[in-house]
C-alpha cells in the first residue's frame, strides 16, 4: 500500500471541511433554532435516563456514534443543550454503536448518509440566497450538515486503509506473549489505529481478520476493541476545536467516559472475559470456531459499553465536575445559559418569580462586565488584543439579547398562571427591568462600535477630551453600581434610590457642559470635526446608557413601593 504526501493533503482537506461543517452547522442552530430545538432537547434529556436512551435511538437511526458525538457536541457548542445533557446523549451513543454493529452482522446493511450529502446542498442553496434570516439560518444549518458528513466520509476515505492490508500489522505477534501487559499494550494500539483510520468499524474488521489469522487471541482483539472506544472519541475531540469551552468539555467528557470504563474492565479483565465467552457459547450456541470469533467480539463490545453506561450512569454530575476542573471556563468565553431558570416551571408563581429576579441581577451583573470590556477597549493598543476584545463585546451582546428573550418568556410563562395582583405587578416590573438591561447591552456595543470607527482614523482623541471621556464612564460606571445594588436588594433591605437620580442628573449636566465645549474647540482647531464627533457619540452614549440605568431603578423602585403601600 502507497500513502502518498498527496494523499495527506487529501485527508487535511477532508478534516478542514469536517470542520467547517461543523462550526457553520453550529452557528445555523443557533441563530435559528433557539428555542424550539432546546425545548425539544430538554425534553428528550430530561433525566441521564432519557438522554442515554436519545443517545441510543440517534446513533442506531444514522449508524454512526461519531457523528452523533460531533452533534452533540455542535449542541453544546450552540447552547441548545447542557454539559450534563451531553454526557447522558454521548453514553447513550457508545451503546447505540453496538446496535449498528449487530445489524450490520445480522442484516448486513448500513445507512450512508453523507449519500444524502449532495442533495441536501441543492435544496439548501435556495435557502441560503434568502432575504429572510431564518430561512438563510436553516441554509447554514442545512450546509454545515452536508459538510460534516462528506468531510466524515472523506476522512474514512483518505485516512490509510489498514483494513485491506492487514499483513503491515504483523508485527504485532512479537507483542502478543508479554502477560497483561500485552493487553494494555493491544488497547494502545486499537486506540491509535482508530485515530489513523478515523472509523471504529474499519479497526473492528482488522481485528477480527488477525482473530481469524490466529495471529492474536480473543483476549488481545478485545483489547484493541477496548483500545477502539478510545480512539473514536478523536472526532468529536476535532470537531470540539472550533467551538466554544462547554463543546471541549462534552469531547472530553465522551474520552474520560471511555478511558475509565477501560480502566474498570481491565481491573477485571478476566471474570469479564470469561463471562462474555459462557454467553456466547452456552446462550447463543455459537461453537464453530471462525463464527465464534466474530460472535465473541460483538458480544464483548456490546458488553462493555453496556456495563460502562450502567456503572458511570450514576456518576454524570462526577464527570461533569471533573471535566470543569481540567477545562475551566476562561474569563473571554463565558458561555451563555441561564443559571438560576430552569426549564420547567417551578411549583409556585412566588419561587419562579424568586428565580426570575435572581437571573435579572445575573443579567444586570453581565452587562456591567461587559461596559468594563468597552472601558478597556478604549486604550487597547495592539490589534490582536483590540480585536480578540471587541469579539468578545459583540458576543456578550449576544448573550444580552439571548437573555432577554429567555427571561421574557419564562416570566410570560409565570403570568399564564394564577397569581396574585402583587405577583403581576412585580412580573410587569421586571419585564421593563429586562428590556432596559438590554438596551444597556446595546449602548455597550454601540460605544465599543465608536471606539472602532475612531481607531480606523490616523487620528487619536486629545488628552483633555480623554480626561473628559474617563470621568463620564466613570460617572456611568457608578451608576451602573448603583442599579445592581438596587436589583440585588431583598425585599426588607433599603437602599437610596435618590443617589441613582444624583448620579442621572450629573451625567446630563456634565454632558450638555462637554457639548458647548465642543463646538468652542472644534472652531478653535483643537482638533478635527470628526474627531469632535466620535468624542460626542461617547459622551452621548453614556448618557443614553445612564438613561436606561435609572428607568431599571425606576421599575424596580415602584413595585417596592407599592407593595410597602
Amino acid at each position: 500500500m502507497e500513502y502518498s504526501f498527496y494523499d495527506f493533503l487529501k485527508l487535511l482537506g477532508s478534516l478542514a471541511l469536517f470542520l467547517y461543517g461543523m462550526k457553520i452547522m453550529s452557528e445555523g442552530l443557533q441563530k435559528f433554532a433557539g428555542d424550539r430545538l432546546r425545548n425539544i432537547l430538554t425534553a428528550m434529556t430530561t433525566n441521564r435516563v432519557t438522554g442515554v436512551l436519545t443517545g441510543i435511538m440517534i446513533t442506531a437511526l444514522i449508524q454512526s456514534s461519531s457523528a452523533t458525538t460531533v452533534m452533540v457536541v455542535s449542541f453544546v457548542n450552540a447552547g441548545l443543550l447542557t454539559l450534563a445533557q451531553s454526557i447522558g446523549v454521548i453514553m447513550g451513543a457508545n451503546v447505540g454503536t453496538t446496535v449498528t454493529a449487530w445489524i450490520i452482522s445480522v442484516f448486513g446493511f448500513k445507512v450512508d448518509v453523507a449519500a444524502f450529502a449532495l442533495p441536501l446542498l441543492a435544496f439548501g442553496v435556495p435557502l441560503l440566497f434568502s432575504q429572510k434570516s431564518q430561512r438563510k439560518s436553516v441554509g447554514e444549518f442545512i450546509f454545515g450538515f452536508a459538510f460534516l458528513f462528506m468531510g466524515l466520509k472523506f476522512l474514512t476515505e483518505y485516512s490509510p486503509d489498514l483494513s485491506k492490508n492487514p499483513d503491515m500489522l504483523a508485527f504485532v505477534q512479537e507483542w502478543t506473549d508479554m502477560g497483561f501487559l500485552s493487553i494494555i499494550i493491544f488497547v494502545l494500539v486499537g486506540a491509535v489505529l482508530t485515530m489513523i483510520v478515523q472509523a471504529s468499524a474499519a479497526t473492528m474488521a482488522i481485528t477480527l481478520i488477525m482473530c481469524a489469522n490466529g495471529w492474536i487471541s480473543f483476549e488481545l482483539g478485545a483489547a484493541l476493541a477496548m483500545g477502539q472506544n478510545i480512539g473514536t472519541t478523536i472526532t468529536a475531540n476535532l470537531a470540539a476545536l472550533t467551538g466554544n469551552t462547554q463543546a471541549r468539555r462534552a469531547a472530553m467528557a465522551h474520552l474520560l467516559f471511555n478511558v475509565f470504563g477501560v480502566i474498570v474492565v481491565l481491573v477485571i479483565f478476566q471474570p469479564f472475559m470469561n463471562a462474555v465467552s459462557w454467553f456466547v457459547t452456552d446462550v447463543m450456541h455459537q461453537n464453530d470456531p471462525s463464527s465464534r470469533v466474530a460472535f465473541e467480539l460483538s458480544a464483548f463490545h456490546t458488553a462493555f459499553n453496556v456495563f460502562n453506561v450502567l456503572l458511570l450512569i450514576w456518576f454524570v454530575k462526577g464527570i461533569e465536575r471533573i471535566v470543569c476542573v481540567i477545562l475551566p471556563l476562561k474569563e473571554n468565553d463565558e458561555e451563555y445559559r441561564l443559571r438560576f431558570i430552569s426549564r420547567g416551571l417551578l411549583s409556585t408563581a412566588e419561587l419562579s418569580i424568586l428565580e426570575a429576579r435572581k437571573e435579572i441581577h445575573l443579567f444586570a451583573e453581565r452587562t456591567r462586565r461587559m461596559y468594563g470590556m468597552v472601558r478597556d477597549l478604549l486604550h487597547t493598543e495592539k490589534d490582536d488584543e483590540f480585536n480578540n476584545l471587541f469579539s468578545r463585546i459583540e458576543k456578550y451582546e449576544n448573550i444580552s439579547d439571548s437573555m432577554e428573550l429567555e427571561i421574557a418568556n419564562y416570566l410570560n410563562q409565570v403570568s399564564e398562571g394564577r397569581l396574585s395582583s402583587e405577583s403581576k405587578l412585580q412580573i410587569r416590573s421586571m419585564l421593563r427591568e429586562v428590556t432596559e438591561i438590554e438596551s444597556i447591552g446595546d449602548s455597550c456595543y454601540n460605544l465599543a462600535r465608536t471606539i472602532n470607527r475612531k481607531r480606523q482614523t490616523s487620528q487619536d482623541f486629545t488628552e483633555r477630551q480623554y480626561e473628559h471621556i474617563h470621568y463620564m464612564m466613570k460617572l456611568t460606571d457608578d451608576a451602573l453600581a448603583q442599579m445592581i445594588q438596587v436589583v440585588e436588594r431583598s425585599e426588607h433591605q433599603i437602599v437610596d434610590v435618590n443617589k441613582s437620580f444624583n448620579i442621572e442628573n450629573e451625567i446630563n449636566n456634565y454632558r450638555n457642559q462637554l457639548k458647548n465645549q465642543n463646538i468652542i474647540d472644534v472652531n478653535n482647531k483643537e482638533y478635527s470635526y470628526q474627531m469632535g464627533v466620535y468624542y460626542m457619540d461617547i459622551i452621548a452614549e453614556c448618557e443614553k446608557l445612564g438613561d436606561y440605568v435609572v428607568n431599571v431603578v425606576e421599575a424596580n423602585s415602584d413595585v417596592k413601593e407599592k407593595k410597602a403601600s
